[in-house]
């Protein structure tokens, strides 16, 4: 007998939004047991995870790979002979996978390359009678991948970060992902050989992220640093932002499934587990104008349950994040899909197309039954690195502008001194700002007639 799914569920726009706001941010992540107890151990008195992050940065930035090594003992319970990951072994492990799975990886990383590369902006010069405006693309230097290990081993997010930053020309990319008991995940050295990295190093958590930012003497300092991690990896990202630039704070996983009377309860169930799955923290949401289908995901949702290997997993994420909602329209169905802009966006209705252009705020969107979120997470080819909590309203998924920065150029010639200086002498006078005034001056006396 299947176990009934502990799901929320409401009926009509007001209540849905108000199950839909978010009010939490880091600040408001608990830790786990197991997390206290580990903080613990190795720092010897209760600590937040703020305090954790604070303490782990300070260390590396003052004794670099000593510290990396103390962590590595403390936490990950692992002694490193070494840092770097020799490259002769990401080839092994991609010898030592299953064939089916070199496939899978080759192809994805074929798709996600093909994708990015239509992304490509070009430098340009305008010249003109004044002179010449423009702007000139780079890419940055180097570049710092973080690849969760452990229970969480996640080798297409590795792909769908390093691929782009391949194509868009970034010169060097470090990869750093926290060791076992055997070192790296086979599977993390497997897509580094696929996606063409160029340094591996074996280090995790928050240590990773201060390494990569300040530099040690085995791992180089980083100009952006991308991937997901925890809670003490996305704190560490915060706190070295603006010594490095980072990609986002990614949170917990998310969709929204927005259907209508004609959606298979099949697939619809089927697509929210497949977020769910991911861990107690996920959000698997479903907007809908059918009271009927509503029922019958729920009822599926009971049924496929048992069937997951993950299902206590899935069970504890529908049961704390999930939500059902009933509306009475699309278009309000579309608002408050709105309104939460959520990470994956899935459209399963009769006519998808006519609600894509409703679409405002979401990481990716997924357009009809055939285009499983899942498929996105894999194979697609858009980078599955999407913005969470809310950030779709600010930020967009991993593009090929990510890894690269924009310098602009000016060339005045004598027209433009002309034209341009007396507005420029004028308002810098107005802010108070002579010698602005002044080096504009000097260059018109010299040109103006005698």
């Amino acid at each position: 007998m299947n176990q009934p799914v502990s799901i929320r569920v409401v009926h009509g726009f007001d209540a849905a939004w108000n199950a839909l706001d978010r009010k939490g941010g880091l600040e408001d992540l608990e830790l786990s047991e197991g997390a206290r107890t580990g903080i613990q151990r190795v720092f010897g008195e209760p600590l937040t995870a703020e305090q954790v992050v604070d303490r782990i940065i300070a260390d590396v930035r003052a004794r670099g790979d000593d510290a990396i090594r103390h962590y590595s003992r403390a936490i990950d319970r692992v002694e490193l002979d070494r840092i770097e990951v020799p490259r002769e072994e990401w080839k092994a492990a991609f010898d030592s996978i299953d064939p089916e799975l070199q496939n899978a990886m080759t192809v994805s990383a074929a798709q996600i390359r093909d994708f990015h590369e239509k992304q490509k902006r070009t430098s340009w010069i305008d010249f003109n009678e004044d002179g010449a405006l423009g702007q000139i693309v780079r890419p940055l230097e180097r570049i710092g991948v973080y690849a969760p290990g452990g229970s969480a081993v996640y080798p297409s997010s590795l792909l769908m970060t390093a691929v782009p930053g391949r194509v868009a020309g970034v010169e060097e990319i470090v990869v750093t992902s926290p060791p076992g008991a055997n070192g790296v995940s086979p599977l993390i050295l497997a897509a580094a050989h696929v996606a063409e990295v160029d340094r591996v190093v074996q280090v995790g958590g928050a240590q990773a992220i201060a390494a990569l930012a300040y530099g040690t003497e085995s791992i180089p300092r980083v100009d952006k640093i991308f991937g997901p991690g925890n809670i003490f990896v996305v704190l560490a990202k915060r706190q070295v932002f603006g010594q490095v630039a980072i990609d986002q704070l990614p949170g917990p996983t998310e969709t929204v499934v927005v259907a209508d009377v004609s959606a298979n309860p099949r697939l619809t169930a089927a697509d929210m587990l497949a977020q769910a799955e991911h861990d107690g923290m996920a959000s698997a949401i479903l907007i809908t104008t059918s009271e009927r289908l509503a029922h019958q995901v729920q009822a599926e949702l009971s049924l496929q349950l048992g069937q997951l290997e993950r299902e206590a997993i899935a069970r504890e994420s529908l049961a704390t994040n999930g939500l059902i909602a009933v509306v009475e329209t699309i278009e309000h169905a579309m608002e408050l899909a709105n309104r939460y802009a959520p990470e994956h966006l899935c459209l399963l209705l009769k006519k998808p197309w006519d609600a894509v252009p409703m679409v405002k705020h979401a990481g990716g969107i997924f357009v009809g039954e055939g285009s499983p979120e899942a498929l996105g997470d894999y194979t697609a080819g858009p980078s599955h690195v999407m913005p969470t909590g809310g950030t779709a309203r600010f930020f967009s998924p991993i593009h090929l502008g990510d890894f690269t920065k924009v310098i602009n150029l000016a060339a005045a010639n004598e027209r433009a001194l002309n034209r341009l200086g007396p507005p420029a002498i004028a308002l810098a006078k107005a802010e108070g700002l002579g010698a602005h005034a002044r080096a504009i001056e000097l260059r018109l006396e010299q040109i103006a007639p005698d």
